[in-house]
């Protein structure tokens, strides 16, 4: 028997040993990949994408427009509609705000100014998806409505337009400069009988975006202006052009387009296109995403998974975009001109969403463009004071929160990508973090942002720690001790977010918990989300959040709920939280790490459960094949990098999480020239869970891979099957992300107690850090708190707990006392998640701010507020009033009648006074009102006030279209 066992062993030996030097051949394409992209996938639902013709990272999205306003018309595009309104040379790809659509060219068959979208006669025209083709570089539809064919191609810059008109007669096209957004400034300036040249300033989400265009025709052209009177406007803005073509041969129109000038616009249109044919320019521009594409070559049979990969890498390929003309000018946050031959300039960073996946992703196959990227961001600090959170054509759009220009700069650092000035970028990257607005003023005091202060408390709390511990990672790494240790301790602070009873990331108000709480609540405590969907977010400290969870159990069990709880949301209706399973929403981007949790606690086969739903399932060959907003390509990112087997949990940490595979085979063609190729041997649909992996031919027991991994060229070999294995599971193999240095001491909060009450309150303190002392102070003097205290008087609280010689922040805390006699009783409900701290929010004392967002107000949707005060016996009154906010931006207008009503038994009422407000006007900043005035006196013990609603917004209001109605906001009541 030894004998056979021995020879049993050489042979597997051998066979290891085979597999080993076995040299894995990388993946082939069997046709070319631009075949594989749908470009339509993304524009129905609301995936917000376009199907136009665009280069990668392009100036240039020459696309159909369908739709001029609303949500789901933020490209322009959307697949439901049925008629195209023109073709304009930029658009955003899936954004959540609308912008862009400039120059609008319609062929059409007369002359006439109308859109058509009042339902009248218009330029507009029907269309078929039957007769509509869209490729990588390319668009083609027909216009059944003048029975006009277009064609749309473009190169970096410029583009290029082809038109077949059904006869030589009355060949029209239409130039709009007042499509979709307000127009700022315009001008047409027709050079001759084949050039129009000018410019559009307009204002939407950038607040003054400035684009320069050169037009040029094949056939010359009679044009007609729109009488500038009709529009009440200096200066013609829109234009008929009638052709002469009397051979009626294809009309081409060649379009460059600058930030700068109209001179870039002519230099980046001749230098690009020139003299070039429509043939030539479509096939630069498919050659040019054909080499883009093959950057990544994947095996596979089933067609749509190949489809949506190659068009998921294409969306990841259309954003950021250029924004620097080919003479090396651009125009940067300043709105001036600066000339550079160093660096490409870009604009459309979405950082909010990209830093998560389609960075890292770029940082794999896009490094030479990483170094821009950095460059761009470190250009934009010098000249706009700060680096972009959300930038759009030299404009910040104030969109979105956290600093992640931060992250994107310390993966690329950490990983070796450093081509550009990294004292500066690391200056730019503190002075994001070290301003004192949009909360970090309360974070850099407090560890936290109080609900009271700002809005989105939670979620910037978050992710300013995440942020704050690239930076640290960064410094580290330069040697920068005394950086290090402060962002070391500053990415800590997610620890006073979490409230350890309900395990749950909550708004810290007055040092309290927000209440009362439900995790399902999509509220202003969080962005686009509620606490489910922020409640994991801590991928710098991992580690540190299962120790405040109670155990990697404890965070099994959290995970396990998230994707098992019910789909439903409560508080306000948030478009953006879609493609659910459970709580997980993968259709926005805090929820994209978490399935990769389960890698961290010893569980992978779980994350290859979900990961493998969440491709297979949420991203489909079909126009609504986007489970949400495409965000400028981080949906499509978290596809390419995930359906490749891995992902950046933690960008910084240089490690990327394995999940499942989905292909056969894949190879990452890099930049340096070296492979890197995926294979995953028995894969099947029912085979998603991996038996065992080998890095380069060894063995590989590890649930996570290095970025050097990849960069130095290899293989990736995976062994699937059906049912889950013990791969991954030992702690050894783990993934691990730890704060082990500069320990912080978190500051106590109130558990239990109320801060404006009646009578008294009784007080408990608690600390997520259950081994730390807590001391309080009602004066000079702390003492250590040991039990609950009873308050009995308006009094400042004072908190702090140490561990270990070190010592907390300290919290102060003003208590409220309520006149015992007043009691009040609410006639109509408000909504919980604007409940300004319950039913005696309006008496108690606390006023609220400019900022409906910050928990001082009480809201009411929909519906008048009646509430009745009872002083506990009569009194002489001469003064009521009551404080209103107007914030029309939110849908939050001032009431249109006040009336207040006295009574001395409660049933009886009489009015007291009457206040009539005028018909609302546009106005664009909030302001908070007083309603009322002094009377003759009056004996009364109650006092009743009946705020009537506006109800159905105004005409003039964006929100009326979509049948939106009103919001009350109300505060303090005062009786004198």
């Amino acid at each position: 028997m030894k004998l056979h066992h021995i020879t049993f062993f050489v042979v597997i030996s051998l066979f290891l040993s085979c597999t080993s030097d076995q040299k894995i051949e990388t993946a082939q394409k069997d046709k070319d990949l631009i075949t594989y992209v749908n470009p339509f996938i993304g524009t129905g639902g609301h995936g917000h994408t376009y199907p136009g013709a665009t280069m990668p990272y392009g100036m240039m999205q020459l696309s159909p427009d369908t739709r001029l306003d609303g949500w789901d018309g933020c490209s322009g595009y959307h697949y439901s509609d049925e008629y195209i309104y023109g073709f304009s040379h930029t658009h955003l790809s899936g954004t959540g705000v609308s912008d862009y659509g400039d120059i609008l060219l319609m062929p059409t068959n007369e002359v006439n100014f109308n859109n058509g979208s009042n339902g009248e006669k218009g330029y507009r025209a029907h269309f078929s998806h039957d007769n509509e083709v869209a490729e990588a570089g390319y668009y083609k539809v027909h216009l059944d409505t003048t029975n006009i064919d277009v064609e749309l191609t473009v190169s970096k810059r410029s583009g290029i337009h082809k038109y077949n008109f059904p006869s030589a007669e009355n060949q029209v096209v239409m130039l709009d400069l007042v499509h979709r957004d307000k127009v700022l400034d315009a001008k047409i300036e027709k050079v001759s009988d084949t050039e129009i040249v000018g410019y559009r300033f307009s204002e939407a989400w950038a607040s003054d975006q400035r684009l320069f265009y050169v037009i040029k025709t094949s056939h010359p052209f009679d044009d007609i202006l729109q009488s500038p009177p009709k529009q009440g406007m200096p200066g013609a803005r829109r234009s008929a052009l009638t052709f002469k073509n009397p051979n009626n041969k294809p009309v081409i129109i060649k379009v460059g387009i600058s930030a700068v000038d109209v001179e870039g616009a002519r230099k980046n249109l001749e230098q690009e296109i020139g003299e070039k044919s429509f043939a030539e320019v479509k096939k630069i521009a498919q050659d040019t995403w054909e080499t883009q594409l093959d950057k990544i070559v994947i095996e596979s049979d089933d067609i749509d998974y190949k489809t949506n990969f190659y068009t998921a890498l294409y969306h990841t390929m259309i954003a950021p975009n250029l924004y620097q003309d080919v003479d090396g000018r651009y125009r940067d946050m300043d709105l001036k001109i600066y000339q550079s031959n160093d660096h490409t300039h870009y604009t459309v960073f979405s950082l909010w969403d990209t830093y998560r996946a389609a960075h890292p992703l770029y940082t794999i196959i896009e490094q030479d463009r990483t170094n821009d990227f950095i460059k761009t961001f470190i250009k934009k600090y010098e000249s706009g004071g700060i680096m972009p959170i959300w930038d759009l054509s030299a404009n910040y759009t104030g969109c979105m929160i956290g600093y992640h220009a931060v992250p994107v700069i310390a993966d690329a650092y950490m990983k070796g990508i450093r081509d550009y000035d990294v004292d500066k970028a690391f200056e730019a990257m503190k002075h994001s973090a070290t301003r004192d607005k949009l909360g970090l003023d309360y974070y850099k005091e407090l560890g936290y942002i109080p609900v009271e202060k700002e809005s989105e408390s939670v979620s910037k709390t978050l992710e300013y720690a995440y942020d704050d511990w690239t930076i640290s990672q960064m410094a580290k790494a330069m040697g920068n001790t005394a950086d290090y240790e402060e962002f070391t301790k500053r990415a800590q602070y997610y620890k006073n977010v979490f409230d350890p009873e309900t395990q749950f990331m909550r708004g810290r108000f007055r040092n309290t918990w927000f209440a009362p709480f439900d995790p399902y609540e999509v509220n202003f405590n969080y962005t686009e989300a509620n606490s489910w969907q922020y409640s994991f977010y801590v991928p710098q400290d991992v580690s540190g959040f299962i120790e405040l969870l109670g155990g990697k159990d404890k965070l099994e069990a959290q995970l396990d709920k998230l994707f098992s709880a019910n789909q439903e949301t409560a508080g306000r209706h948030q478009v953006d939280i879609t493609g659910l399973i459970g709580q997980y929403a993968h259709g926005n981007e805090p929820s994209h790490h978490m399935a990769y949790l389960y890698n961290f606690i010893n569980k992978p086969s779980k994350t290859q459960e979900y990961i493998h739903q969440i491709l297979t399932t949420l991203y489909t060959n079909e126009p609504d094949g986007v489970s949400g907003n495409e965000d400028c390509g981080q949906m499509s990112a978290w596809y390419v990098l995930s359906s490749l087997g891995f992902y950046s949990v933690t960008p910084g940490t240089n490690e990327y999480i394995i999940g499942t595979p989905l292909f056969d085979k894949a190879t990452i063609n890099l930049e340096n020239g070296k492979t890197f190729t995926v294979v995953a041997n028995n894969i099947s649909k029912e085979n998603k869970y991996i038996k065992s992996v080998t890095l380069n031919g060894k063995n590989h027991p590890k649930s996570f891979i290095n970025h050097n991994d990849i960069m130095n060229g290899g293989s990736l070999v995976f062994e699937m099957t059906n049912t889950a294995t013990d791969w991954g599971t030992q702690d050894e193999n783990i993934p691990v992300t730890e704060i082990t240095e500069h320990k912080i001491v978190p500051p106590p909060f109130i558990a239990k107690g109320d801060i404006a009450f009646k009578g008294e309150t009784k007080i408990t303190l608690q600390s997520v850090d259950k081994d730390a002392t807590i001391r309080y102070s009602f004066g000079d003097k702390f003492v250590e708190y040991k039990e609950p205290f009873t308050i009995t008087e308006a009094s400042q609280l004072r908190v702090y707990a140490e561990k270990d010689g070190k010592q907390s922040v300290t919290i102060t805390t003003d208590f409220f006392k309520i006149d015992p006699n007043l009691k009040i009783e609410l006639g109509t409900k408000y909504a919980n998640q604007y409940n300004a701290g319950g039913e005696n929010a309006l008496i108690d004392g606390i006023f609220g701010t400019e900022d409906f967002r910050t928990g001082t107000w009480q809201g009411y949707f929909d519906s008048d507020v009646i509430a009745t005060v009872d002083l506990g016996s009569v009194k002489d009154i001469y003064y009521i009033s009551a404080n209103f906010l107007q914030d029309q931006k939110s849908w939050i207008f001032l009431p249109t009648e006040v009336e207040f009503f006295v009574s001395t038994d409660g049933k009886k009422f009489t009015s007291a006074q009457k206040l009539v407000h005028d018909k609302p006007k546009p106005a664009d900043k909030p302001s908070v009102q007083k309603v009322g005035t002094a009377f003759n006196t009056k004996k009364a013990r109650y006092v009743k006030i009946v705020a009537k609603k506006l109800g159905v917004l105004p005409e003039w209001h964006i929100g009326y279209k979509h049948d939106g109605r009103s919001w009350l906001f109300v505060d303090e009541i005062e009786i004198k």
